[in-house]
């Protein structure tokens, strides 16, 4: 496992790296870490390079002693990409990653090849939507990360994968289990604070690609529909049997849609 360490900070950064040619950098969704992508990273890595990073707080990333925004996670990207050598990527993001994809596409848009959009929104938290994530919080820290989960897990996949895919379930147990309670804390902040990113849509002049599950109830098709269009080249396709984690639930799906947009 590569590690780089952010010199603000002084946090390491764990990811993955793999394949070769053009690079694809995808962050994950919360409360993961970079194994959620472990079947794009097989698939797509035969023609890109794939560079899987884990968000400061969760897998074997560190996390910084007075947190982290979305604002400066993304700086820590570019940072990151610049150690590596590398000038442009396409960078993509699921959920938490979206946020994080869309403030790297406003703050570094002379960096980004192209964007991937994945079950996730361009609005910041409303006024009821920061009450939630304060309740998460004081759960998160009576519970943990499993807490959270148990919370979440309604919510989190489509009935078709419920029924049919138990090997989903397991492997969301398993990764969103294993992340620590000042992890999942640090992240529902950095959430909740977000800026909006709306207005910011219609200036990237970069290809973009919408992906969502069609069952997606936690950022649903018309989060996606709403970035469509405010996008000037966006691509969209949805999921029919996936619900808010659409890589996990579809990923021979959503491989073969990165792959084709590639």
């Amino acid at each position: 496992m590569p590690t780089w360490t952010h010199p603000a900070t002084s946090t390491r950064l764990a990811y993955d790296d793999r394949g070769s040619g053009p690079p694809l950098v995808l962050v994950h969704a919360f409360p993961f870490d970079r194994r959620m992508w472990a079947a794009q990273a097989d698939g797509l890595s035969d023609t890109h390079r794939v560079l899987t990073p884990d968000v400061f707080g969760f897998g074997e990333s560190g996390l910084p002693a007075g947190g982290w925004t979305m604002d400066s996670f993304a700086d820590a990207l570019a940072d990151w990409l610049t150690a590596l050598k590398i000038e442009k990527a396409v960078v993509g993001g699921l959920s938490m990653g979206g946020y994080i994809a869309l403030a790297f596409a406003r703050r570094h848009p002379g960096r980004v090849k192209g964007l991937i959009l994945a079950d996730t929104r361009a609005e910041a938290d409303s006024a009821e939507a920061k009450a939630n994530r304060d309740k998460t919080i004081a759960l998160a820290e009576k519970d943990g990360a499993a807490g959270v989960l148990d919370q979440m897990m309604p919510k989190l996949v489509s009935d078709h994968t419920r029924t049919h895919r138990p090997e989903v379930i397991a492997a969301v147990r398993s990764i969103a289990t294993a992340q620590t309670t000042a992890g999942v804390t640090a992240a529902l902040r950095a959430m909740r604070d977000r800026p909006d990113a709306i207005a910011s849509l219609p200036g990237f002049k970069f290809p973009t690609l919408v992906l969502v599950g069609a069952e997606d109830t936690v950022t649903p098709p018309s989060a996606a529909q709403a970035m469509t269009d405010q996008l000037p080249a966006a691509t969209s396709e949805q999921f029919a049997t996936a619900g808010h984690l659409s890589n996990l639930e579809t990923p021979a799906e959503f491989t073969a849609a990165v792959r084709g947009w590639l």
